[in-house]
């Protein structure tokens, strides 16, 4: 993970200051926003592996920023806030971030988030070509470009959803539990927080169900959690 480009989108002069020095001594690039309107300048010119975005800017918001970012990106991103309200959380988290920090915060325990977020992205990427495609039917799942279609149309998906749908795809009719896809998908922080999971998968059925009511793909298995309903082909 070396060389790795983290972008540090904070107002504190401090927070930059300390983090960037931080970061760059653990081996990444390191580089910095101080309002929402320079981050989305900066991935685009940047294109960073990994955004550290506090969520009090000025000119855009870090909510309004990532959900703009991912119109255009799947960067990962960790928001980084002295917000600690449960819906501040959900809120990040279902326009596609993939962690969410409080301040004050350890630099340690931030400093493993980053690796654990950077290690599921390449995980995601680099995996064996033989297995990055699942076919169901109408639906095929693309791991090497983290897309999918279904009836032929393309549907884009955030980190989240996408990291779900493989989840479920690739062990066909096995029951997950909401904490146990908490725990593959964010960290165990948010153990007790299955609605997140809740408001994932409804945003997914959204998205590539032809009827969300009556779902083809995503099964819910009342009381316990979900599962995928089909066999790959």
């Amino acid at each position: 993970m070396l060389g790795k480009k983290i972008l540090i989108a904070d107002d504190e002069p401090k927070i930059i200051k300390f983090l960037s020095g931080f970061l760059q001594r653990e081996g990444f690039q390191v580089f910095t926003a101080t309002n929402g309107r320079e981050v989305l300048t900066e991935v685009h010119w940047i294109n960073p592996d990994l955004i550290i975005l506090d969520v009090m800017m000025p000119k855009l918001d870090g909510f309004e920023v990532c959900r703009r970012v991912r119109e255009e990106s799947k960067v990962p991103i960790i928001f980084l806030t002295s917000k600690n309200e449960p819906l501040d959380k959900i809120m990040g988290l279902t326009l596609g971030s993939d962690d969410y920090l409080t301040k004050p915060f350890n630099s340690a325990e931030l400093l493993l988030r980053i690796k654990a977020v950077l290690r599921r992205t390449i995980e995601i990427v680099n995996t064996d070509i033989d297995k990055d495609v699942i076919r169901v039917q109408d639906l095929i799942i693309d791991r090497r470009s983290m897309t999918i279609e279904v009836y032929g149309k393309e549907i884009e998906l955030t980190n989240k959803e996408f990291n779900l749908l493989w989840i479920l795809a690739s062990k066909p009719n096995q029951v997950f539990t909401r904490d146990r896809l908490i725990y593959h998908i964010w960290t165990t922080e948010y153990s007790e927080d299955t609605g997140i999971v809740t408001t994932l998968v409804k945003r997914l059925r959204e998205k590539m169900e032809p009827d969300p009511a009556n779902p083809q793909f995503i099964k819910t298995v009342r009381g316990i959690g979900y599962k995928f309903g089909l066999k790959p082909s």
